[in-house]
């Protein structure tokens, strides 16, 4: 149960610092401005690594879940478990947020830019979650397996696509963390998107390791 618990603090403090960035950011007229809200997401993920990394493995999305199981690295079964820990934990801090900021219009939540049509997010969201995965697939194994190598990596492109993309489409790259604001906002519009093209994402990058790997490495 241990991985589990870690999942969801872990999901549940990302979303909660990560949106709430956002979420202040906007109550506040820009006070944070948006190169403060990417490297609140990539310092969250990279704490969160330390923290949780040798429990649980430090997934914290369902995307990069799937792409483990993918990979053979994880266990299918193994990926319903993951979700649900990761679900409790986006949707009580998108709960806390909810209750603390009242006022906010969006929680954080992931729609694309106005005039930046969803097709286009989604090829985006898919190169996102496409590197994101590259990077994580890539030093969750072999000799850099540790912490401090997967953290720092892992934080830096998050904070990196955030600061790049996040202007288009919010840099979601993870599922439950677009979801659990939409639960609280009402909008589904854009939902489908947000799920679908991490998701393929994330298996993109999988596949494309034994590119550049010997061909048993994933």
């Amino acid at each position: 149960m241990k991985k589990y618990y870690a999942e969801t603090i872990g999901t549940f403090a990302m979303v909660f610092c990560g949106c709430g960035a956002m979420t202040i950011n906007e109550i506040t007229n820009g006070s944070i401005s948006h190169v403060g809200v990417a490297i609140t997401w990539g310092l969250i993920v990279m704490a969160m690594i330390y923290a949780f990394g040798e429990i649980s493995g430090a997934h914290f999305n369902p995307a990069v879940t799937i792409g483990f199981a993918y990979a053979k690295k994880f266990a299918w079964k193994e990926v319903p478990k993951y979700i649900i820990a990761q679900a409790i934990g986006a949707v009580f801090a998108c709960f806390i947020l909810w209750y603390l900021f009242p006022e906010s219009q969006s929680l954080g939540e992931t729609i694309p830019a106005e005039g930046f049509a969803p097709f286009k997010a989604s090829i985006l969201e898919f190169l996102l979650t496409f590197f994101l995965m590259v990077v994580i697939i890539n030093v969750s194994t072999g000799s850099k397996e540790t912490g401090t190598m997967a953290a720092i990596a892992v934080g830096g492109v998050i904070l990196m696509e955030a600061m790049f993309a996040g202007p288009m489409t919010k840099a979601s790259m993870n599922p439950i963390r677009s979801i659990a604001p939409a639960l609280f906002t009402g909008n589904f519009q854009y939902l489908w998107l947000y799920i679908s093209a991490p998701v393929l994402g994330a298996i993109m990058a999988v596949s494309s390791c034994k590119l550049v790997k010997d061909d048993a490495c994933c």
